[in-house]
């Protein structure tokens, strides 16, 4: 949710951050264990190949278990009990039990707190070690770290390994040692070690895959049990399976092989919603059944191969070295979780009470007036999917037009969205808001017409979503309020019946953008 800036000084005001883990880093990613029995945690991982974790439990344990836990932690916070992501978790780890079980393993799938469990459930199949895929977010981290301590207190491991990025937090630094804090030098860094250290694929590089077929004779065969139902987690269905969403490794194949056919055109077409331009595979990224190596590896490939469809591929690899940055930014400044990252924007003093809340409702809602605004929100309420371009649309104009705390937005998103992954939703908020890491300008406001008129010329997407509009030429579509009462009546669309005015005008809101942001300028309220 945010654009390619230009290149800055980087900021080292500073200290990297560390998890507990790092001292043992080097020694969990060489490999080298000797273990009777073994325990791989699927998390964000849900696929058998190219799997670090398993691939290294496979390697070294004489007999390996597999398991998956249903986090009460997480599953009891959330909010709706009608949550696509939970269902769509379900039919992976569903699809993923029945590909283990066909290598002659199984899951073990629980309802539970993984923090208590796992350690239990190690004990009672005296694994000597716990194999995981290191995650990032502070409240993982902060998980990964108790279970470990529990773990040692009964002579176990846990043992992390990488598997959701190409490169690591603390690989790819400044040339003093620190963490980026701008993309463009990052994204410079990171293919200048993906290409030093070789990026064809081959054994040993960053981009290889971690066979696991071939040591399948190490499964330990899970006891067969029926997997969970929706309702036994305390959840109900949704509309996941009507908007046809592929679910599983296999889905994030299906999905893969069809847009690498028409990746070359991914640099012109992406920026349009009406179009299909992106991938679809965010959500697939987000629970792992579809390995980073495999699809960065594949964009490489044709940006080297193919002369037509390079500049697709190269900018499309380079969405996914923003999905790493935006991880290295939450790794090494856990503050952002809740805070700007540039600190002096928390001086900004956002509209709050009785009104602010009316506004922030009408957002949600998708009654704001404005077309395109409404019709992605609409989109990411009825699906959990929202475009890119339509994200920074929607999130500058709550900020930006509304003057509500970007804050509030990113809860928001973080309910509806399938996708949602904590380091992009933050960082793609903060670049809205222009608090963030490389963010936008301050004083660079989205004029949610213009975005309309320049991304949906023709109003496709916005009568997909808003057919009260279709009957509306393509120049009025985009602000319906700017047609006559004659017109309105003739093209069947009275504003304020059949849709909504606008419930701030751009003009004004601009102005008090400009001068609510004046305390960052001035350097302080």
């Amino acid at each position: 949710m945010r654009e390619p800036a230009a290149v800055a000084p980087e900021r080292t005001a500073d200290e990297p951050q560390r998890t507990a883990d790092e001292p043992q880093r080097a020694a969990d990613e060489s490999g080298r264990f000797d273990c009777a029995r073994g325990l791989v945690w699927f998390r964000r991982d849900l696929r058998v190949d190219d799997h670090a974790a398993l691939h290294h439990a496979l390697s070294s344990c004489r007999e390996v278990f597999c398991v998956f836990v249903f986090d009460r932690e997480i599953l009891d916070a959330l909010q709706e009990r009608a949550d696509r992501r939970v269902e769509f978790i379900l039919a992976c780890v569903t699809e993923l039990d029945a590909e283990l079980r066909a290598l002659g393993g199984g899951l073990h799938v629980l309802h539970d707190r993984s923090r208590e469990a796992i350690p239990r459930l190690a004990a009672q199949l005296d694994t000597e070690a716990v194999f995981v895929a290191r995650d990032y977010e502070p409240a993982a981290v902060d998980r990964d770290d108790e279970v470990a301590r529990r773990l040692a207190q009964a002579g176990r491991r846990l043992l992390r390994f990488k598997d959701q990025v190409v490169f690591d937090t603390d690989e790819v630094l400044t040339g003093s040692r620190r963490p980026f804090s701008v993309f463009t030098p990052y994204r410079t860094a990171w293919q200048r070690r993906l290409e030093a250290l070789g990026a064809d694929g081959r054994p040993g590089t960053p981009l290889a895959a971690w066979p696991v077929r071939e040591l399948a004779r190490r499964f330990a065969k899970a006891p067969l049990a029926q997997l969970p139902t929706l309702a036994s987690l305390g959840f109900v269905r949704t509309n996941l399976a009507p908007l046809q969403i592929p679910t599983g490794a296999r889905g994030a194949a299906v999905l893969f092989e069809e847009f690498i056919g028409r990746i070359g055109r991914y640099q012109d077409s992406r920026d349009y919603p009406a179009l299909k331009g992106p991938s679809y595979l965010s959500v697939h990224l987000r629970f792992g059944t579809i390995s980073i190596r495999r699809l960065a590896r594949a964009a490489w490939q044709v940006a080297r191969a193919d002369p037509q469809a390079a500049a697709g591929a190269r900018t499309w690899l380079s969405e996914l070295v923003w999905r790493e940055f935006y991880v290295q930014v939450l790794h090494h400044h856990p503050r952002v979780v809740g805070a700007s990252f540039r600190p002096e924007y928390d001086a900004i003093r956002w509209e709050t009470g009785p009104q602010a809340d009316a506004l922030f409702a009408a957002w949600c809602e998708a009654r704001t007036g404005y077309p395109l605004v409404d019709a992605a929100m609409l989109q990411i309420n009825r699906t959990g999917y929202m475009h890119n371009r339509l994200r920074m649309v929607v999130a500058s104009f709550l900020v930006k037009d509304l003057g509500i705390d970007w804050r509030r937005g990113e809860r928001y998103f973080a309910q509806r969205l399938n996708d949602f992954d904590l380091a992009a939703n933050n960082g793609g908020w903060q670049w809205s808001a222009s608090s963030g890491c490389d963010a936008q300008p301050w004083f660079r406001i989205f004029n949610p017409v213009t975005q309309s008129q320049r991304f949906d010329p023709r109003g496709a997407f916005i009568r997909r979503y808003l057919p009260q509009l279709a009957g509306l030429s393509d120049r009025q579509v985009h602000a319906p309020w700017l047609m006559t009462p004659d017109e309105q009546a003739r093209d069947g669309c009275v504003v304020g019946r059949d849709y909504p005015a606008p419930i701030v005008d751009h003009a004004s809101a601009r102005a008090r953008t400009l001068q609510r942001y004046a305390v960052v300028k001035a350097g302080g309220p």
